[in-house]
């Protein structure tokens, strides 16, 4: 039978990443995608949030529009 290879066992979750938070200028790893700014002739740019920032600011995850 086959072993687990090591990139399947460190292989990290979405919840482990660092995003950066644009309202209080900094990493989180809570951070969600709460805006995105529509530009022309260019594709969006998405504006995150941390979990504090959120509740702080009341705002809403895309995700959950």
């Amino acid at each position: 039978m086959p072993q687990p290879t090591q990139a399947a066992s460190t292989a990290e979750s979405p919840h482990d990443r660092q995003r950066w938070c644009h309202w209080h200028k900094g990493p989180s790893s809570t951070a969600v995608i709460v805006d995105a700014i529509e530009r022309n002739s260019a594709p969006p740019i998405a504006l995150w949030a941390c979990a504090p920032c959120r509740e702080q600011r009341g705002l809403v995850p895309l995700a959950d529009r």
